[in-house]
Formats: C-alpha cells, structure tokens, sequence
C-alpha cells in the first residue's frame, strides 16, 4: 500500500521502518525544515527499549544516552533532603535503561530509514479527504499527493487529528500543570550524571547536564499560576517563568539568568489525549496524537515506538484490509494503554505538590528507593509493563 506518515519524530519513523519491512512505499511528512536532533532529554526502557533491540539501535542508543548515576532533590539552600542512586533502577530492569535527547533518538531511528523511505521536510497537510479509492491530502507547499492509508503521527497537538476528527478540546484532558525546558551552555555548577531537582508547593525546577558544556533545565508549576489566557511566544513564556520562579531560592536567580538568554524554549500544558476511536476510514492516528500520556510520564517515547510496531505488525497480517489492521491496533493496545493514563495522572502530582507537607512526603517516599530491598521492590512493582510484545512473521 501507499501509505503517508505526517510526522517524523519518533512514532513516524519507527512505523515506516517496520512497514518498509513489509514492503509498502510510505512517505513521511513533517513540517520542520529538517532532522532535529538534540531536545529535552527522556528516560527510555520497556518496550521501547525491545523495540529498539529488535530494529537493531541498541549500542548506538546507548552511545547517545546518559547513563544517570543519581536523582538528588535539593532544599533552598542546595542540601540534599532526598533522591535515591540509579543503581536500583537499573537492577530493576535488568540494565535496559538509558537517558537521551529525544532529538537523538528521533535521528538514529531515521537513520535506520534514510535510504528507504521519502521524506518531506517544511510542509505540512492542509487539508484531507477520503473515498472508497483512497485519501487526498493538500500540502501546504507541495500541493495534492494521493495514498492508500494516512497516519498520524504528528505530536499532541496534531494537525491530523483536529483536520480529521475535530478540535483538539473535543480530545484534550488537562492535567493542571504546566511544563517548560530550556538549554543553556557554559552554566555551573555542572554536577555529570547527576539529576538535581529542587521542589516548592505547586512548582519544580531541574537541572542535567549533557555534552558539549550544555545544560538543560525542565521547569513544572500548577496551572493556577497562569493568570490570564496562555502566554503566546517566547516573551511572554519567558515573563510567566520569571514571575513564577522568581523568589525559588536554590539557583532561581542563576537560572533565570540562563532563561533570558536563550534562543528557544520548550512550553506546553501537561495534557492527556483521550480519544473513543483511533481511527477514521483510511486515516489512523498513534503515539501523542492518539493518547498521549504526558510529558511528565516519562514513557510517552517508548509507547510511540510501541504503538508505531504494533499497526505496523497489525497491516502486515491484514494486508489491504486497512480497517481490520486500524481496529486490531485499536483493541491490542487500548487497555494497556488506558492504564498508563491513569497511573500518569496520578504521577503527575509528585514533581509539584501543591502544598509544603505533600513536599516533604515526596522527597521521604523518594529516599525508600535508595534502600536495596524495599526500593527494588517499589521500582519492579513500578515499571513492570504488563504487555507482551507480539511477534509478527516477516513477509
């Protein structure tokens, strides 16, 4: 089949691996005017993490990624007041762990498809329309391009969804928290491998550092603290963050120092997309797009990867019975997914309690995992995946 991708972040180009695989001619479309790399940085393990063994990115992810070696939370003055060794962590999962630029990751994965798949970098699809024959797409710059099937892979906010299955509130659920990330260069003190992160009532801020003198910082505050509609461009994002974390004590003023500087940053709602149907006649949607779990879950890259396998797997069997392959897809992994919802949203509340004794217990439960038992216990319970990976025969 012919078979359009919008979107090659990470969904995209792991499904066009594996339906390449199975020799269909897929087209990836992505509105950014080339690869990125680079970009906040994710903890990837699961079934992401099979997934990538089996495409064969192993040690190059492993190359690309940090081996974290401690998470230390911090009070205003810079004291440790809890955090555990990752040591536990990796025992938990047997060593499948890693931490890496999503942009990295999005590269390598791309890199498994360059010669194999067209991909078309600064456009973006305008507009859809599907009959018995196939699906139309209207590009913003390369005009009409007829397939068989369209994907959707096209990030939280996609243009995919809301062009085929209505308004992006119609899907989002707000989690009431709202997220930014920056990088900056040459900032100190650097603290390798470690992830420092400083909590109040109702806000958060981290730091890591990562090659070539970079630091990255990732910034989580209740929505409440935005007062007035959602800041519209870096100025504004940058005003809301200097308001917010003004008085913050540890390393604020270093920080936002940082924060003036930079050229781009990242900031979203921490948000769930919770859709009754993943798909729509010849048009499916996956990772993000269909039911993200929020950024703040830590998973939401390795279940990208995850669904991108699965549809894959789903058209190789029913060849061109689109609609059979969509609601396979659908009813494998709507239940595994639900859960992880729902554990999300429970989740989302430890980076920022909302008041200073919900702090304290945080930073207390956080110290339990550096003990080898109860840690390793809590960690197994935690992070176990309860989904086994189908195997599909190649063609």
């Amino acid at each position: 089949m012919r078979i359009a991708i919008s979107g090659a972040g990470i969904a995209g180009p792991t499904l066009a691996y594996w339906l390449r695989r199975g020799g269909h001619d897929t087209t990836l479309i992505e509105k950014s005017p080339q690869r990125r790399t680079g970009g906040y940085v994710v903890d990837f393990w699961g079934l992401g993490y099979d997934i990538a063994e089996r495409m064969g990115l192993c040690p190059q992810l492993e190359a690309a990624g940090y081996q974290v070696e401690d998470v230390r939370l911090v009070d205003r003055r810079g004291d440790r007041v809890g955090g555990f060794p990752t040591a536990g962590l990796r025992r938990a999962l047997g060593g499948r762990f890693t931490s890496v630029p999503r942009g990295d990751l999005a590269a390598l994965i791309h890199g498994a498809i360059d010669d194999d798949v067209e991909t078309v970098f600064g456009d973006t699809i305008t507009e859809v329309s599907q009959d018995v024959a196939g699906v139309r797409l209207e590009l913003e710059h390369g005009g009409g391009r007829e397939f068989d099937v369209l994907v959707g892979a096209d990030g939280l906010h996609s243009p995919v969804r809301r062009l085929v299955f209505g308004p992006d509130s119609r899907f989002e659920h707000d989690l009431g928290y709202r997220v930014a990330a920056f990088e900056a260069r040459g900032y100190r003190p650097r603290d390798e491998l470690v992830y420092v992160s400083h909590g109040l009532p109702r806000r958060m801020v981290s730091r890591f550092t990562m090659r070539d003198d970079r630091t990255m910082f990732l910034l989580v505050f209740t929505a409440d603290q935005v007062r007035g509609p959602e800041p519209a461009g870096i100025g504004e994002v940058k005003a809301l963050l200097r308001e917010v974390f003004a008085d913050s004590g540890w390393e604020s003023r270093q920080i936002l120092m940082a924060l003036d500087a930079a050229d781009d940053v990242y900031y979203d709602r921490v948000c769930q997309i919770r859709m009754a149907k993943w798909y729509d006649g010849r048009v499916a949607v996956i990772g993000d797009a269909a039911a993200a779990v929020s950024l703040l879950a830590g998973e939401g890259t390795g279940l990208a990867m995850l669904e991108a396998y699965v549809l894959a797997g789903e058209i190789e069997r029913a060849g061109a019975e689109f609609v059979t392959a969509f609601d396979r897809y659908q009813q494998s992994l709507r239940p595994f997914i639900a859960g992880k919802q729902r554990a999300a949203e429970r989740f989302a509340s430890s980076f920022a309690p909302r008041t200073a004794p919900g702090v304290w217990v945080r930073n207390q439960l956080s110290k339990l995992l550096s003990y080898p038992g109860v840690g390793d216990w809590m960690l197994r319970r935690q992070l176990h995946d309860d989904f086994r990976l189908p195997d599909y025969a190649p063609s």
